[in-house]
């Protein structure tokens, strides 16, 4: 008979093998095999050669270099962005503080493929508000060219968790002493000195924290792409969820969807070990 403590959640572990591990496992299984929807009459052992023939698939690798891309120039520029605004509405001798705070985290609650639906339409080359706003005083983008595309991607992103960024970064501001402050303004320090010397450093576990947080968050964009481009002009827009999800369900390769995003968590682990590695290291010192 189990101890009482070990009934209770008992019923949460059963649910967690039923809704998380079985599917883990059975696509393990697929990815191992030669799994089309197609033919299911001829599924056939493959082993370790299926994910051989993903990292051999220069498609796979596109993808890849898009969705990095994506990350490096979406979470660069929130974090930027944001470190900016956490300043401004930081001091408290701003009036307007609590009602632009509210304003800011307004892009948050919409959900992702509502916004992909609405900058499509806002970017639209022939009705969009913004092309023709910017045509009336002569400037010319092609929002969404085979150069501009993709990081027409990363601003939406950057406007939609900007604010989430914003958010952390005030709290991680709000969390610092104020007695270094005190010291380095009597000892006649400019802003620009304390921000550098003082607040960039003890706000490092913070920034560290929330760059890992959106950089997770930002390998998993799929939704701007479906809504938007659905991967072109080209491939110029694909990245790796959405490659996953064509493989997959579009081209009903299971298998081979299946190994890629086995591989995809690999490459995310390494890189949350990382990060983690380096925010023990600052929390440390």
């Amino acid at each position: 008979m189990l101890p009482f403590r070990y009934r209770l959640v008992l019923p949460l572990l059963l649910a967690l093998v039923l809704i998380v591990g079985y599917p883990l496992t059975f696509s393990f299984w697929i990815s191992l095999h030669d799994y089309q929807l197609t033919a299911l009459d001829r599924v056939s052992w493959v082993g370790i050669s299926q994910y051989l023939n993903v990292l051999k698939n220069s498609s796979f690798w596109n993808a890849m270099r898009n969705t990095v891309t994506f990350v490096l120039v979406a979470v660069s520029t929130e974090l930027a962005l944001g470190l900016v605004l956490a300043n401004l509405l930081h001091r408290k001798t701003t009036l307007w503080r609590p009602f632009f705070r509210s304003l800011l985290l307004t892009p948050m609650f919409i959900t992702p493929i509502a916004v992909g639906l609405m900058f499509r339409f806002l970017l639209n080359s022939q009705l969009g508000v913004i092309p023709n706003l910017l045509r009336a005083v002569g400037i010319e983008i092609d929002w969404f060219g085979p150069q501009t595309a993709l990081f027409t991607l990363a601003l939406i992103d950057v406007w939609q968790w900007t604010p989430f960024m914003f958010l952390l970064l005030l709290a991680g501001l709000e969390s610092l002493p104020e007695e270094p402050f005190e010291a380095a303004r009597v000892d006649g320090a400019s802003p620009w000195q304390m921000f550098w010397h003082l607040t960039l450093p003890m706000l490092r576990p913070a920034i560290l924290a929330a760059v890992v947080i959106r950089m997770l968050d930002a390998f998993k964009v799929y939704e701007y792409v479906y809504a938007i481009t659905r991967g072109g002009p080209g491939e110029n827009t694909e990245t790796i969820q959405y490659h996953i999800y064509r493989v997959g369900f579009l081209y009903f390769r299971l298998g081979e969807a299946s190994a890629m995003a086995y591989l995809l968590i690999v490459l995310i682990l390494l890189l949350v070990i990382l990060l983690f590695y380096a925010l023990r290291r600052e929390s440390l010192a």
